[in-house]
């Protein structure tokens, strides 16, 4: 019979708040992609020189997100948060202001930077103030953002930057920033009673192997459903046969299975997480396994990519949550390298997906690529399964005879599947 405590509650109003600056960030990381074209020809490059503008993205995710957490662990919480969407307005201005490809490519190396260092500051202060029974739905919430940006925001701002240019588009981000940070200043509980944790002890608690078999489950298990989601238009057009026009169609289909993924995998990754994390990744396996044969039908191909976006987008808030537990006493670093394993997965899913739609695989070559990834990410979510299973039967011998767990162990026995 489950008690009050383990039924939902109402969110926090900070956890929506939050969701805004993750709708930015993402449209930021997004957006260029769209306006390539624009912006390789404003500054003197290839469009394949510009694309460096989405790597560099990426790479500043995976190296800022856990630099700056370190970085900024003595800070009040909500300090950081206003401080990284300050300079992430800043990067966009000095991008809008500049002619030269070397200082847009430098600006968005420092928008990725703070970017990394607000998702994982944002993913601790949502945890805490929704609680642990609440965790993984709030950051399936403040998650959100992924899919509004994919739905609202890289239309959107590719639609302003036809109008006004890429520099118009990037000047409404960098208000927009700017005004986020003023009202999550505002809003955001300040933590000065926060006692300001060490960087030893950060570092100490990811010794367990747990935290690792996690990370890399999740680098992998992103990288599959992102090596599919990468190459989806020349699988849209060239084996579906759809029309280049009904393409962002189809990407606001996976968009809307994005927002459905992350608020379902929120729900249900805070009573069985390690259980919900499988089933989410065997899903997401089966649907890039069925994209192979099943992409000559309009239909089923459609339906196949909303799906992807939902059983992908799920993996995030259970994975991060779940990177929290296990190192309870080190929650800002943790979800950082959460950020970075997300990150690790987007470059090795689109690099290796790249190699595969040059070969004879082509067009399902990203999708063949993608299951082989996810189904390799299960040996370590097995394992960390296995593991994590006999560590709670192992800790309850000892606890049997005594009134009370503690912290550390309650939130273990929280995340940990049943036998």
């Amino acid at each position: 019979m489950s008690s009050a405590k383990d039924q939902p509650t109402k969110l926090p109003f900070v956890v929506f708040l939050l969701a805004l600056g993750t709708f930015l960030m993402c449209t930021t990381e997004f957006i260029v992609a769209g306006l390539l074209p624009e912006m390789s020809s404003d500054l003197g490059v290839s469009v394949a020189h510009a694309g460096l503008l989405i790597t560099a993205f990426a790479v500043g995710m995976i190296v800022g997100s856990p630099t700056l957490a370190v970085a900024t662990l003595r800070l009040p919480r909500r300090s950081t948060l206003v401080l990284a969407l300050a300079v992430f307005a800043l990067g966009h201005v000095i991008a809008a202001l500049s002619s030269s490809f070397a200082i847009v490519l430098a600006a968005r190396v420092l928008t990725a930077l703070v970017t990394g260092a607000f998702w994982a500051v944002a993913s601790v202060v949502a945890t805490t103030a929704a609680g642990p029974a609440n965790s993984s739905r709030a950051l399936g919430v403040m998650m959100s953002g992924v899919g509004l940006a994919t739905v609202v925001g890289v239309p959107l701002g590719s639609w302003v930057g036809q109008i006004v240019g890429w520099r118009g588009a990037f000047w409404a981000l960098a208000v927009l920033s700017a005004l986020s940070a003023l009202v999550i200043g505002r809003f955001v509980p300040a933590d000065e009673h926060r006692q300001a944790p060490s960087v030893r002890s950060e570092l100490g608690a990811l010794r367990t192997g747990r935290i690792w078999l996690l990370l890399l489950a999740t680098a992998l298990i992103t990288g599959g459903y992102m090596a599919a989601f990468s190459y989806i238009s020349p699988l849209l057009t060239e084996r579906t046969g759809l029309p280049a026009g009904a393409v962002p169609l189809v990407l606001v289909g996976f968009g809307i299975g994005s927002l459905l993924g992350t608020n379902l995998g929120g729900r249900f990754g805070d009573r069985k997480p390690l259980a919900a994390f499988t089933t989410t990744a065997v899903a997401a396996g089966l649907v890039l396994l069925l994209l192979v044969p099943l992409s000559t039908s309009t239909l089923p191909t459609v339906i196949l990519v909303v799906l992807l976006g939902m059983t992908g987008m799920a993996v995030p808030p259970i994975a991060t949550s779940l990177a929290v537990r296990f190192a309870s006493s080190a929650p800002t670093l943790a979800a950082a390298l959460a950020v970075s394993a997300f990150n690790a997965g987007i470059a090795l899913g689109s690099w290796v997906a790249g190699s595969a739609l040059d070969s004879s695989l082509g067009a399902t070559g990203p999708a063949l690529v993608g299951t082989i990834l996810v189904a390799v990410g299960l040996i370590p979510l097995m394992a960390l399964a296995a593991t994590h299973a006999t560590r709670t039967d192992a800790a309850a011998e000892p606890h049997a005879g005594h009134g009370q767990d503690t912290p550390h162990e309650t939130e273990t026995h929280h995340a940990a599947l049943p036998s």
